[in-house]
């Protein structure tokens, strides 16, 4: 007797053997590493901006520029959180890895870390835009 599940599993096996489901796991795995980077990326030059800012406007006035701080420390924790996304990254891939190689993979399951990552810059979006909005 032949059940409907009998054709899953192989399905799965043959999956775990397909070159192309290890390619998509590494493309995949590329593109968090590029998403890291791009933070790290974004996260300096912010970071350097209120660096050059102050130093034109000090070199404009010849007065000591006043500063909050906060482009540092924006660009810090983007800096910081390009890191945690390239960590994160390292570890999924390895899980997913031992997922196919184990046959314990399961298809269609959310991707947390990118709602996670998602929800995190869409605040730090909105903190900036409340910023943006009560700084003269």
């Amino acid at each position: 007797m032949k059940y409907a599940c009998d054709g899953y599993n192989s399905l799965m096996d043959n999956a775990a053997q397909d070159p192309r489901v290890y390619l998509a796991v590494e493309r995949t795995f590329l593109a968090w590493i590029r998403t890291g980077l791009g933070l790290m990326g974004v996260g300096f030059a912010v970071s350097r901006f209120g660096l050059f800012l102050r130093e034109l406007s000090a070199s404009a006035t010849h007065l000591p520029a006043h500063t909050t701080g906060l482009s540092v420390w924006s660009g810090v924790s983007l800096v910081g959180l390009g890191v945690v996304v390239n960590i994160s990254a390292v570890i999924r891939h390895f899980q997913l890895i031992h997922e196919l190689n184990s046959g314990t993979w399961k298809a269609g399951r959310v991707s947390t870390g990118a709602v996670v990552l998602a929800l995190v810059l869409a605040g730090i979006g909105i903190g900036m835009t409340v910023y943006l909005l009560l700084v003269p």
